[in-house]
């Protein structure tokens, strides 16, 4: 979401975006347990400057998890609704539950997220959104594994620093909804958004990129076009906006509204407000049906289900308008559904937190002729952070959509979708474990890179550290690797081929980071090998030292930073120069190993000490059983430099 560290941005309608920056209100704190309602933004406080203020514990616990949920800090919510949930005395809204669990998902906590869902369901066992988690357990699989597969690719050179959403298709070009202006905004200092447009080839090269029009661009914070199939009729969502000024309701809060606006020429009609609009609710996000005779959006209007319902109204031949009908809980629930898109095929693309997902907000459709339930549509068009304003060709094989999800140019970005032509795909099953303890690693990130380096598939591991993943069955190499915290990235390599559907037992080793080792300490102990010994006045490598060496050569290759210098010991048994010469070849057979591998000489030293560094009591004339003198044939790996 858009200014995580900065701003508060609640709107029932608007998603993680900039699109909420639509309403604004007077920096005046909110109650903790009735956001949901408001569209306002405002700072997010700090914990020392909340406590100064006199708020107690618990309010604060609210207060801060609240504000970063919906502004999508959702790792820091998920530190503070876990102190206020952990508190047993305290007794909040089941709602609460609800929203550290999605929280949890979203940072890729989903056993604990399914854990806290358990308990709201036994709660809240009527509402909507627990009834769903209950007949879908195995969500998570389904979503990461969607029957249809799309590649999905940032629009870098139309993103900007801040946050860009809502794509629309206007004629040749794709209108969108843009915070960039924000720099050159001399008026407002608070967040605000425009409409822009731009021509956008098969190859994603922008061109073009101009604002939308002067007359529909105001100081006030306008989003979400649709546009009828002529490209004469614009509906748009704005702040309650008239005469240069924003109207506010009771708790001054300017809410959304949709207006229509009518082509002029090269430029567009004074946007007039819809009947259905109002000042005590909002209403956003419009969708037009191709034959322009309906009219889907978003509100919190009083009678719907949850923070933000999809809606339809009939739109007249005389241009006047029907009632708007609440499409049910075959959509809505009571969380939020936002941001709804209508094919022709009579196919609802909407964004929601209230159907199982990956976290935050997830894009799922439904074939409004059919009853059927609302189908996920899966990685990687959804993700654990915040997914949404999709919109889709004719064809429905193409499409853009707009995330926060990480690694992206900007707050919100818009990203464009391919449904691939692949038919035949190979599924890799097996399990992330640690590679000491060999425990299973649950919520472990596991990505598949082809031989360019493209990623072709991912998923998060189960509790039981067991993954499947979907690639084309191809005959390619391919890279499967591992990512999760305090850990370092653990890889596989594998051939597959055209007529190999499945590849099973795969197994995927992580090592702890924690065993980076430090400048001075013994890779002996850091990597927990056994001890590098040597046979009594030899200096050849024995059998059962090669596996040791060889975790030496790989710790080496993946720090390619860092040097070591092999330190070789005899027992006290023969003369000191004959000890310090047996050393000195044991150091150099050592070192001609790790080289022989790929090391660089460069990065490798050995000295031999002779019999200057016992490990015990057995030195000269004492006698010790031969356990203990074999203790002192030994090699070491000292860390010199990073």
């Amino acid at each position: 979401m858009s200014i995580k560290s900065t701003y508060l941005l609640i709107l029932i309608l608007v998603t993680a975006g900039s699109s909420s920056c639509f309403a604004q209100r007077d920096k005046k704190a909110a109650d903790a347990d009735n956001f949901d309602h408001y569209a306002y933004m405002q700072e997010i406080e700090s914990y020392s400057s909340l406590l100064k203020k006199g708020y107690d514990q618990v309010t604060i616990h609210k207060k801060l998890g609240n504000a970063n949920y919906h502004s999508a800090n959702y790792d820091v919510a998920t530190f503070w609704y876990g102190k206020l949930l952990k508190n047993k005395e305290v007794a909040v809204s089941p709602d609460y539950l609800y929203r550290y669990a999605l929280a949890l998902k979203s940072v890729k906590r989903y056993d604990e997220s399914d854990e806290w869902m358990g308990k709201f369901q036994r709660i809240k066992n009527n509402d909507t959104r627990a009834n769903l988690f209950a007949n879908n357990t195995n969500y998570l699989k389904d979503i990461q594994i969607p029957k249809e597969q799309y590649t999905i690719e940032n629009l870098a050179t139309l993103n900007s620093k801040e946050s860009d959403f809502a794509p629309s298709y206007f004629q040749e070009n794709l209108v969108f909804t843009t915070a960039r202006d924000l720099e050159v905004q001399k008026y407002n200092t608070l967040l605000y958004t425009n409409l822009y447009q731009s021509k956008v080839s098969e190859e994603g090269k922008i061109s073009e990129l101009s604002g939308l029009s002067e007359i529909l661009n105001t100081k006030a914070n306008e989003s979400s076009t649709t546009f009828s199939k002529d490209g004469e009729t614009v509906y748009f969502t704005r702040n309650n906006f008239s005469k240069k000024s924003f109207k506010r309701d009771k708790k001054g809060i300017s809410r959304l509204k949709i207006y229509r606006a009518f082509r002029n020429g090269d430029s567009w009609s004074e946007p007039e407000d819809l009947p259905f609009n109002s000042t005590d609710y909002s209403v956003a996000h419009p969708s037009l049906s191709s034959d322009g005779t309906k009219l889907y959006f978003a509100s919190d209007m009083p009678g719907g289900m949850g923070a933000s319902d999809i809606y339809v109204v009939n739109v007249i031949s005389n241009g006047s308008f029907g009632d708007p009908i609440n499409l049910g809980p075959q959509i809505n629930t009571e969380g939020k559904e936002t941001f709804p898109f209508i094919a022709d095929s009579d196919i609802l693309y909407f964004a929601s937190n209230g159907h199982p997902g990956l976290g935050g907000l997830d894009i799922f459709k439904v074939d409004l002729n059919k009853e059927n339930k609302a189908t996920n549509l899966g990685s990687p068009i959804n993700s654990p952070e915040d997914d949404f304003s999709l919109v889709m060709d004719l064809s429905e094989e193409n499409g853009y959509f707009a995330s926060n999800r990480k690694g992206g140019i900007g707050n919100d970005d818009i990203f464009r979708l391919k449904r691939s032509d692949t038919d035949c795909f190979t599924f890799i099953e097996g399990r992330a474990v640690d590679k000491d303890s060999d425990m299973p690693l649950a919520e472990t990130q596991i990505e598949v890179f082809d031989y360019e380096g493209e990623k072709i598939g991912e998923t998060i591991t189960a509790s039981d550290g067991s993954y499947t993943v979907r690639i084309p069955c191809q005959e390619k190499q391919y890279q499967l690797s591992g990512s999760k915290d305090g850990y370092e990235v653990g890889s596989l390599y594998m051939l597959t081929s055209s007529d190999k559907k499945q590849i099973k037992d795969t197994r995927l080793e992580l090592e702890q980071s924690a065993k980076v080792a430090d400048v001075g300490s013994d890779l002996v102990k850091v990597l927990k090998l056994t001890p590098i010994y040597f046979d009594l006045n030899s200096s050849y490598l024995r059998k059962d030292a090669y596996a040791e060496l060889n975790k030496v050569v790989d710790y080496m290759s993946k720090r390619p930073d860092i040097k070591i210098a092999v330190g070789s010991h005899t027992d006290s048994r023969e003369g000191d120069d004959y000890n310090l010469w047996l050393s000195k070849r044991r150091a150099m057979r050592t070192v001609q190993y790790i080289t022989s591998k790929g090391i660089d000489p460069s990065r490798i030293s050995g000295t031999g000490y002779g019999e200057t560094q016992l490990l015990n009591k057995c030195a000269n004339g004492i006698r010790c059983p031969e356990r203990e003198h074999q203790l002192n044939r030994r090699s070491e790996f000292i860390v010199m430099e990073k």
